[in-house]
């Protein structure tokens, strides 16, 4: 089984990239999705107001708070990461382990990709590219944030120029879907042959 890692910094395409993918008829799998299915169980939302009881109104979590106290403050980031990083491998290992005997290609969308250290698990690495004043863009418009939120979460992801340096690929999205199409279609069929 070959194992196709797409990463890139936020704003930067690599879902719309995955999206592509999907729509050519591959399956590809995000730990963001694992980590937003985290924050719908009880027993998960307890061990965050344990650890992060501000970002709680009386039983209310408020994500936009926990979001904003991590990115202000590193080693509150890093605690987070340190509670949700165990069951995001743990599932990543299990998916590897489950799909191996039954998959030629198995495509990850993961934003901190090489952060995580799941470089080791690729055979391939795509990295999403855009314009940083598109990427910003992009950001402040999907997520209702300010130019200077947008400046906190890039300085805690790896730059894009040092991710390029691991990747087998790097990909322009702001080309036109369909010529990102037969891109991709031609990528997969070389490293499938």
């Amino acid at each position: 089984m070959i194992i196709v890692g797409i990463t890139g910094c936020i704003g930067c395409g690599k879902t719309y990239l995955a999206n592509i993918i999907e729509s050519i008829g591959y399956k590809v799998y995000n730990p963001d999705r694992w980590t937003r299915e985290l924050y719908q169980k009880m027993s998960f939302l307890s061990i965050i107001k344990q650890n992060f009881p501000t970002v709680f109104n009386s039983d209310v979590f408020n994500k936009r708070a926990l979001r904003q106290l991590v990115f202000d403050d590193n080693k509150q980031l890093k605690k987070l990461e340190n509670i949700i990083y165990p069951y995001l491998k743990q599932r990543l290992k299990k998916l590897i382990n489950r799909k191996a005997k039954k998959d030629d290609i198995l495509f990850l969308d993961v934003a901190l990709l090489l952060e995580f250290g799941w470089d080791k698990y690729c055979d391939y690495i795509i990295v999403a590219d855009a314009a940083d004043d598109v990427q910003c863009a992009r950001v402040m418009k999907r997520d209702g944030i300010s130019a200077a939120d947008f400046a906190k979460i890039m300085a805690v992801q790896i730059p894009k120029k040092e991710k390029e340096v691991y990747a087998d690929w790097v990909v322009n999205t702001e080309q036109p879907q369909n010529i990102l199409r037969v891109q991709l279609i031609k990528f997969i069929k070389e490293i499938l042959e």
